[in-house]
């Protein structure tokens, strides 16, 4: 009896393992895409951009305002948007079902747009989708924390 259920265990990890692998290759694969993403946004360029971003795309600043592909794409080829620094704190990936990946984290950015240069740490959750074979950046959203209060003297 004890050697069964000592059989059923290692056959069930064994099953397990190539489920991780698979799941470990996803997440390499979504944070090459994300990466690429970033220095897209750093560095505007309309075919890099539009290979990356989703024909369906739907980014809500923090600010409240929502993008497109096609307005997002406006605001940064046209310099209306400047990502000068975009550095992720934490970023986990999800898979919630097939071709489905949300990303959560927190992020420093710093942005130049038509109010000013804004720098902000940011919590986002973003969504990717497996379109065509290729990872597609689909949604944003994201709010603004606060900043740490002055230390006390």
């Amino acid at each position: 009896m004890k050697s069964s259920f000592l059989l059923l265990l290692l056959l069930g990890l064994c099953t397990l393992a190539p489920l991780r692998a698979a799941e470990e290759a996803r997440e390499a694969a979504l944070r090459t895409a994300d990466d690429a993403r970033v220095a897209a946004m750093q560095s505007p360029d309309r075919a890099r951009l539009g290979a990356i971003l989703s024909d369906d795309l739907r980014y809500a600043h923090s600010n409240g305002l929502v993008d497109t592909k096609a307005s997002f794409l406006d605001s940064l080829l046209a310099g209306r948007l400047k990502y000068q620094g975009y550095d992720h704190a934490e970023r986990n990936f999800t898979f919630p079902a097939p071709g489905l990946a949300l990303m959560t984290g927190r992020t420093r950015i710093k942005v130049q747009n038509d109010t000013g240069l804004v720098e902000a740490t940011l919590l986002y959750l973003a969504v990717w989708r497996e379109e065509q074979g290729a990872w597609r950046f689909l949604a944003w959203q994201s709010c603004r924390l606060p900043p740490p209060p002055p230390a006390a003297k």
